[in-house]
């Protein structure tokens, strides 16, 4: 529970003496971002009521304000859903917590909208905290509360914080697609130019020339997650009010501010965080990621375990394995680490959970395989069906020996019928709207659902979704398409490292997370030659650098360089820092005055550069594929099987990879596509079956650990 005594709130106030009269801390959160990446979640409630590990994620984003010392809170609720929000609010402990907790409703269709009511209204008495319902965060912004106000005493025009938070450049909870590139004056921490740019669309900053003439010390930033916490003032609000045409915070408000700063003098400042956690739900794909954070307590004390409901039990166990009251295990059932289970659910004989958020009420049958998936409330799953990588919502069920493909989306109330393999990316629903925007049942397609099935295919147009977003991070994203050009199993015309050839082909705009490009076309081809060209820099960059051994934070400013002029992708990154510590570990086992063993090599090179992997290597597809890159370089180098073994055991051993992201290596057809790659990766093999069978072992434990708990359960009855 957030603290109630010491930042804010009527408790606070209990032990207060006389003190001089400020105005309270306020809040603003906007529950409606005006846009349907969550179809077809979002048909039937808000997204911020959506659960995220269980728990709606409006909870996390209050538990944050309540924690920072916010004291009255402003709810802005426009659209379908806002009697939802304000009935739950009504009903909820936080109306308790902080000193006024109040609902505003209006027709806004998008943030300037909002933002125009509450100027209009003026609720806002001083400076205030601007934030959505789908936030979570645990960072502390005391410091940047007062840097805004001691700069607001100084200069009445500073009319705005964005609080920042420094994570690197390849965050996953960062979009891929859109990335922001913040350009600050490096004394004043004044934000003077702001600008999204697109990965191979956009190839350079448009920073206009007096901002370079005025300002001699710049920072430009895309390593920063901003998540939508801004301090905002009463002038701010006045802005948008002058501008009816401004919807957007950042590409209007931001920018525009900036863009008039010659003429009204008005400036927008930034607060970087450099600790702790702070992201927006605001894509299926983030919502996989926050999701993955929670569970692994990245976001602590805002992890399962805390309870943040009233009625909630869960208890932590080994592998981050969380479970409530009531949940029934069958015997021969396995539950695997990072996994939540609710209250009253039940698994069945020989069924196997991994890494996935079971909701309340659930029935998953017998001999039922549920990874990196996602179950809601009262869902069921018949015997022998697989689930993978998938959001199945309330009240849904899944008939027998189904098979619910990567990436789809099986929204409230649909049944599917035995035997139906719902195909990848497909999105599921059994409402829908019509023309008067009103939620209407859907007409039942047996095609898609199988005969006595509910529910329909959705086709999403560009104007229900500007970004089709992958529910997955990293190469999971994407296909990963073989050149085929070449008779040759190998690229003679690319550098050493980079024979293995294949390309990353963005997810697809429509109804499917992949689509093939045409290795034929000529775009396919410069993009062939462009990453090559980056591969080959950012290698020799990240290699130089440690050879000289320079600091782990100068090569990585050093690649982020090269990554911003030539907008590369986060695979290329990974190919080049895997080829660059394949080399220099060689190269440290060839020294001529004083040659390392592959051991001690790995070892020095790994741990003394960590930082370069931690990076742009997270999830499992992400190890994977480093573990990919460094096989293939390692392929014809001198002791390269005993360097690939020594370097993977020291990747194990220190967490940089884990069993599921070996196993995929593993089970990766490239890595075994000729001959002579498979020997290669055979050297590791010891590796690969020992951190697996100590995953599952550990997994046995939980189980066994959980079954003793409850066989205690039924004495004590």
């Amino acid at each position: 529970m957030a603290p109630k005594a010491s930042k804010g709130g009527k408790a606070a106030k209990q032990n207060e003496g006389p003190t001089e009269a400020e105005e309270p801390l306020q809040a603003v959160v906007f529950t409606d971002s005006h846009e349907g990446r969550f179809i077809p979640f979002t048909y039937s409630q808000p997204r911020c009521r959506l659960k995220l590990a269980n728990t709606p994620l409006i909870e996390y984003t209050l538990e944050w304000l309540a924690s920072v010392g916010v004291q009255e809170v402003f709810v802005h609720t426009a659209g379908n859903h806002s009697e939802q929000v304000e009935a739950y609010l009504e009903q909820s402990r936080w109306q308790d917590t902080f000193d006024s907790l109040r609902t505003i409703t209006s027709a806004a269709t998008s943030i300037g909208d909002a933002m125009r009511d509450l100027d209009e209204k003026g609720l806002m008495k001083g400076d205030f905290i601007s934030v959505y319902g789908d936030l979570v965060a645990n960072i502390d912004i005391s410091a940047a509360l007062s840097s805004h106000k001691t700069r607001r005493l100084k200069n009445k025009d500073a009319i705005m914080t964005m609080i920042l938070r420094e994570a690197g450049d390849y965050h996953r909870t960062k979009d891929q697609h859109n990335r922001q590139c913040f350009v600050i004056d490096s004394d004043t921490s004044r934000c003077i130019h702001y600008e999204q740019v697109r990965p191979r669309k956009s190839p350079r900053l448009d920073i206009p020339a007096e901002v370079m003439k005025d300002h001699v010390d710049i920072d430009m930033r895309e390593d920063l997650i901003d998540c939508g916490i801004d301090i905002c003032t009463p002038d701010s609000l006045a802005q948008w009010s002058d501008s009816f045409d401004w919807k957007r915070p950042r590409k209007d408000f931001v920018h525009g501010v900036l863009q008039d700063y010659e003429t009204f003098g008005r400036t927008i400042h930034t607060h970087i965080v450099k600790e702790g956690y702070a992201a927006r739900v605001n894509s299926l794909r983030a919502y996989d990621a926050v999701s993955k954070d929670v569970v692994s307590r990245w976001t602590y004390p805002y992890s399962p375990d805390m309870n943040m409901l009233a009625d909630q039990t869960y208890q932590l166990a080994k592998g981050n394995v969380y479970r409530e009251d009531r949940v029934t295990l069958a015997r021969s059932s396995s539950i695997g680490r990072r996994t939540v289970l609710g209250e009253g659910s039940s698994v069945g004989e020989g069924s196997v959970i991994i890494n996935s958020v079971i909701g309340r009420r659930c029935v998953i049958g017998k001999r039922v395989r549920v990874e990196n998936a996602y179950i809601w409330d009262d869902a069921h799953i018949g015997d022998d069906t697989v689930v993978e990588t998938a959001i199945v919502a309330n009240e849904v069920s899944i008939g027998k020996k189904c098979h619910v493909k990567r990436g789809a989306l099986i929204s409230q109330g649909v049944k599917v019928a035995d035997g139906v393999v719902v195909e990848e990316n497909m999105r599921l629903a059994k409402i829908e709207r019509d023309d008067d925007d009103e939620v209407v049942q859907g007409v039942t397609d047996p095609k898609i659902v199988g005969e006595g099935g509910e529910g329909f295919l959705i086709e999403l147009n560009e104007e229900e979704e500007e970004v089709y977003e992958a529910l997955l991070a990293g190469v999971q994203d994407m296909d990963l398409v073989e050149d085929d050009d070449d008779d040759s199993d190998f690229d003679s015309d690319d550098e050493d490292g980079a024979e293995y050839e294949h390309e990353m082909v963005p997810a697809a705009r429509s109804g499917s997370f992949a689509s093939v490009a045409s290795n034929e076309s000529e775009e396919g081809a410069e993009l062939k030659r462009k990453k090559a060209d980056f591969v080959r820099t950012a290698t020799d960059s990240v290699l130089d650098g440690m050879t000289k051994k320079q600091n782990e934070d100068n090569i990585q400013l050093e690649l982020q360089s090269h990554r911003l002029a030539e907008n590369a992708e986060d695979s290329w990154i990974r190919e080049a820092v895997a080829t660059a510590f394949s080399r220099y570990i060689v190269a440290l086992t060839e020294n001529e005055e004083e040659p390392q063993k592959p051991k001690v090599a790995a070892e020095a090179a790994i741990m003394t550069n960590q930082r370069l992997i931690t990076a742009c290597v997270k999830e499992a597809g992400e190890q994977a594929e480093f573990l990919l890159f460094l096989q293939i370089d390692l392929l014809h180098r001198q002791q390269g099987g005993e360097v690939l073994l020594h370097a993977a055991y020291v990747l194990a051993i220190e967490d940089f990879v884990d069993s599921v992201g070996l196993q995929e290596w593993w089970d990766d057809s490239r890595s075994s596509r000729t001959q002579e790659l498979q020997d290669l990766r055979d050297k590791a093999e010891g590796v690969v079956t020992s951190m697996v069978a100590a995953a599952a072992a550990e997994s046995s434990e939980d189980e066994e650990s959980g079954e003793d708990e409850d066989d205690e359960d039924e004495d004590d009855e």
